[in-house]
C-alpha cells in the first residue's frame, strides 16, 4: 500500500561571493551555541545561515557552499 522508506538527503549547492564574504562560525561562550554564516570583509556584518549542533551540521554546511578546509571558518567569539 504505502512505502515508508527514508530518502537520501541530497545537499542543495549553494554559493557565497567568495571576494566579500568568508565563513564565519559565531561561538557563544556561556552555553556554547554555534551558528554559521559569513561576514562582510569590508562591513563586518554577519549573515546567519544555520545552526550548528554537531560535527555533523558543520559538515552538511561546509558541503552545501563548497568550503574544504575547517580551517577555512573562523571562529568568533
Amino acid at each position: 500500500m504505502f512505502s515508508f522508506h527514508k530518502k537520501a538527503k541530497q545537499t542543495e549547492k549553494k554559493s557565497y561571493d567568495r571576494e566579500n564574504q568568508k565563513p564565519i562560525l559565531k561561538c557563544s561562550i556561556c552555553n556554547g551555541e554555534q551558528v554559521a554564516g559569513f561576514k562582510d570583509v569590508h562591513t563586518g556584518k554577519v549573515e546567519e545561515v544555520m545552526f550548528i549542533r554537531s560535527d555533523k551540521d558543520l559538515v552538511t554546511f561546509m558541503e552545501t557552499y563548497g568550503i574544504e578546509d575547517r580551517n577555512m571558518i573562523t571562529k568568533q567569539y
